[in-house]
């Protein structure tokens, strides 16, 4: 079936958290009027963009819950889809190696790599698994090539955004970078002039690539093909113009037909980016033959799970489903306030509060980032392929209380008592409304701060709606 690395391999999931609290990070990021005014203007452009597509689809709700179905289907087969499509890329002359960790993946890849210099599309597989300094670390000079990839790593930072990933910057902070990181002389900040400054650097680095290494958006079982989805002419330089191609492939990103491929494409670019279809679809099935023109001598697949695998059994196998368009992070009123960086791994907004704590459990604060969500449904309304997300976060939560502190188990359990009862209701939200001068004060009261911090207290009305209903004010 392909190969498989030494025992010894199979430790680490990758990147770590960030080291700063999230209460800190989120508070940074709040205070940052900069940062939260380019995030809004990014991420309004683009669900303004998905509901403009998806109105020209004559049943956008059906699309998605056919979508849903699809990823389901897959889901519930996943071994055997992902067997055909190692057979079907063996059988092209292809190498597959099955990586269980991150670890696994970035030794492999740089067993390919031999310390060579290696190109790279965007690729949100890679960030999770910490690619770029397992490859330096070997020798290796690795560049990035999609131009908001090539920005964050001139900065060294992580994505903020899983399809606009340097979406925190703006033109003269680009600048900056390009002449303090990558030598720029006489350059302005017109867009054209960084674009143009970006393309000749790049070039230079295409041509003296030995591997090239990309995502996957979609694996074809059905013919071993792999699909990539980009805006930039960067993913077919990359897996054509090196002599090696590696394609890291999530595996849960793999689908069975080429029926479900159209199907996923169609709702991937429209509630990514309000496209119909992204200006590069690219379909590569093994390495270059005797025939063509072009093309890598050699072609490895990389599939992932790093923790996939272990979700497929449990109430949140449907995070398998993701199909990374960022539909979700461009309606949550949490993200838009914070950025992506404040989530503290590579994944942000609603899927991110889900896939981190699964995924990079017991590192940092990952349990806590379920808390980073109002529940307020619209990402689960934004989902191409309806993932019930608050569903997810909630029960993430639940699973977080078990670790909370006396004190805070306390208080919810008080809190639930005396909800539980019609007695108890009426007699708190009496009390709510007799004592809402105090609220104000609220955070004077133990342990209140850690809540009220960045937020103004909602006080109660003088009157409860029930009593007014009963009192006929209403």
């Amino acid at each position: 079936m392909g190969a498989r690395l030494p025992g010894d391999a199979v430790t680490g999931r990758g990147h770590q958290l960030t080291v700063a609290p999230l209460r800190e990070r989120t508070a940074s990021a709040v205070a940052d009027p900069v940062l939260r005014a380019r995030t809004a203007r990014a991420v309004d452009r683009f669900a303004n963009g998905r509901e403009v597509a998806l109105a020209e689809v004559e049943d956008p709700d059906g699309l998605r819950g056919a979508a849903r179905a699809a990823k389901a289907a897959v889901l519930a087969d996943l071994p055997a889809v992902l067997e055909r499509m190692a057979d079907a890329v063996l059988a092209r002359g292809g190498h597959v190696c099955w990586a269980h960790t991150a670890a696994d993946a970035n030794a492999y890849i740089a067993r390919v790599a031999a310390g060579g210099t290696v190109v790279k599309s965007k690729s949100m597989a890679t960030e999770e698994t910490g690619l770029n300094d397992a490859l330096e670390a070997t020798g290796a000079r690795v560049v990035e090539t999609d131009l908001g990839e090539w920005i964050i790593q001139l900065a060294t930072e992580t994505p903020s955004h899983i399809i606009a990933p340097a979406l925190h910057h703006d033109r003269h902070s680009i600048l900056d970078l390009f002449v303090r990181r990558a030598g720029a002389v006489a350059l302005d900040s017109e867009p054209t002039a960084l674009n143009a400054f970006a393309r000749s650097r790049l070039r230079q680095a295409f041509l003296a690539a030995d591997v090239g290494v990309t995502g996957v958006n979609f694996g074809v079982a059905e013919s071993g093909s792999i699909v990539l989805v980009t805006n930039e002419g960067n993913g077919r330089l990359v897996s054509t113009l090196p002599r090696v191609h590696v394609a890291v492939m999530g595996m849960e990103r793999v689908v069975a037909t080429w029926d479900q491929l159209d199907l996923l494409l169609n709702l991937l670019t429209r509630s990514a980016t309000g496209q119909r279809l992204t200006t590069y679809t690219n379909v590569i099935t093994g390495h270059r033959r005797p025939a063509d023109g072009d093309g890598p001598e050699e072609f490895h697949l990389v599939i992932l799970d790093n923790g996939r695998s272990e979700l497929l059994a449990t109430e949140y196998h449907e995070m398998l489903a993701c199909i990374r368009c960022g539909a979700c992070l461009n309606v949550c009123p949490v993200y838009r306030q914070v950025g992506g960086h404040a989530y503290g791994w590579v994944y942000s907004g609603p899927m991110g509060a889900v896939l981190t704590p699964l995924l990079a459990a017991g590192h940092g604060d990952a349990a806590d980032l379920a808390g980073a969500s109002t529940l307020c449904g619209a990402c689960m309304d934004a989902c191409p392929v309806q993932i019930p997300l608050q569903d997810l976060l909630l029960s993430l939560r639940r699973r977080r209380a078990a670790t909370a502190s006396t004190s805070e188990r306390a208080g919810w359990r008080a809190w639930s008592a005396a909800w539980s009862h019609r007695s108890g209701y009426d007699a708190s939200t009496r009390a709510a409304g007799w004592a809402r001068h105090l609220g104000r004060h609220v955070s004077l009261m133990p342990g209140a701060s850690r809540w009220t911090d960045g937020r103004e207290p909602t006080l109660p009305p003088g009157r409860r709606f029930r009593d007014r209903w009963r009192d006929g004010d209403v």
